[in-house]
């Protein structure tokens, strides 16, 4: 098979939640720990970090992966979903997976993964590991799928569980507060491993962590008190971050909530010290200069154009469309156009309340079977004054969009990961 009948397999024959959403959803470990068993349990060649939560796993692996690598390590990546190339779930070093591992990884195993038959997540989870096995990876890093209790990714014993923070997202799994939320994501908390939480949020929030931490006995640790002194610094010519023990760090990263990711990264980064990993201060200060470089980090407020200047960010629930929108309303621009397009399995209303009346909207629909159709989306934007046209797909919207706007207008492109995704395809 070539890399593109492949993946056109591993599309279409096994169950993809990216595209299918609710019907390709597999809870529970059964299928994982016959993959884990035939493979002969990749995951105990080498040490993990794993990490869950609703917003800022992506950014928190990435910079984590950045740290560990400028200390020295051989750092294997895992994470979900890929925007353009399916082996961006796979790194090492920075590394995608080449596509000769993939094709020879299905190819070998066909007969097999007939007869469990896994889901998309579960069978490239599996690859992964099996991947950072033969590469003598020192350390993977290994993002959560979906929830924490019932996902693939929880048959791991790790240095360190993170749990970023926890915000209204996938309700049909996981419930539809936050308290629910926090008991799925909660599961991923194990016995004598450490739990590092980002963002506690509500004290009921915190208390369903401290009281799992408890039942576990393993130490919780909460990255707002460890860093509560972390603040953001504008100058004239720059911004960069300053607490009691760093002066000064500037990161490739931007947003307005990358200072609550930063807090639970630099925690992190002293955990992993006290659990016998060697990282110096330097390291972290220029690991951090270059997160996207060194780990192929996209979408998270990723500058596309500078005129009209333009960014994306792959930002798609509540949590992380209160941000962008904070970010988005602080712009001078002579007219700021935003392109968004979402997926049909959530509630939108909450999202849609929180975008800025402002904007000019370009709505659309990603190319996937989940895309929840545009006009439907501008029908439900009307009724929060979000006034805009329809487009068929993302590039046609982003084409009128470049069209309309002078040298002083502000594009942004999100809504989900998809419609970014497809955007940024279109670019390269």
């Amino acid at each position: 098979m070539t890399f593109e009948e492949t993946t056109e397999f591993l599309y279409k024959q096994l169950p993809v939640f990216q595209h299918k959403g609710a019907s390709a959803y597999k809870p529970g470990l059964q299928n994982t720990i016959e993959l884990d068993q035939y493979f002969n349990h990749p995951h105990k060649s080498y040490k993990t970090i794993h990490i869950g939560g609703t917003n800022g796993k992506g950014s928190t692996s990435h910079s984590l992966a950045a740290i560990l690598q400028k200390a020295g390590y051989k750092v294997g990546l895992y994470t979900s979903p890929h925007l353009v190339d399916f082996r961006e779930r796979i790194r090492v070093n920075g590394e995608m997976i080449s596509k000769k591992y993939v094709i020879d990884f299905v190819e070998n195993n066909f007969n097999n993964i007939e007869y469990i038959h896994p889901s998309f997540f579960e069978l490239s989870m599996m690859m992964a590991f099996c991947y950072f096995r033969e590469m003598n990876v020192d350390i993977a890093i290994i993002e959560v799928g979906l929830g924490g209790r019932l996902d693939s990714t929880n048959i791991i014993s790790p240095l360190l569980s993170i749990i970023t923070n926890i915000s209204i997202d996938h309700t049909q799994f996981l419930g539809d507060t936050k308290e629910q939320i926090a008991k799925e994501k909660a599961g991923i908390i194990k016995s004598d491993i450490p739990v590092l939480i980002g963002e506690s949020g509500s004290l009921t929030v915190k208390q369903i962590f401290t009281d799992k931490a408890k039942l576990e006995k393993t130490k919780i640790y909460f990255a707002e008190q460890l860093y509560s002194d972390l603040k953001q610094v504008d100058s004239l010519n720059d911004s960069y971050y300053s607490c009691s023990r760093y002066d000064q760090i500037e990161s490739d990263l931007d947003g307005s909530y990358h200072i609550h990711n930063l807090k639970t990264i630099l925690s992190a980064t002293d955990i992993l010290r006290n659990q016998g990993l060697i990282i110096s201060d330097l390291n972290v200060i220029d690991a951090l200069k270059e997160v996207k470089t060194s780990t192929g980090l996209r979408g998270r407020w990723e500058k596309l154009s500078d005129s009209p200047l333009t960014y994306c960010d792959t930002g798609h629930n509540v949590g992380g469309i209160t941000y962008i929108s904070q970010k988005l309303n602080q712009i001078e621009c002579n007219s700021l156009r935003i392109i968004i397009g979402m997926v049909n399995d959530k509630d939108i209303s909450n999202i849609l309340s929180l975008l800025p009346t402002k904007a000019i909207y370009y709505f659309t629909q990603a190319q996937i079977p989940r895309a929840l159709p545009a006009e439907e989306l501008k029908e439900k934007a009307t009724s929060y004054n979000l006034k805009g046209n329809v487009y068929k797909n993302v590039v046609d919207a982003y084409n009128a969009a470049v069209n309309d706007s002078s040298q002083d207008d502000f594009i942004f492109i999100g809504g989900s990961n998809f419609t970014v995704g497809d955007l940024l395809k279109y670019l390269e």
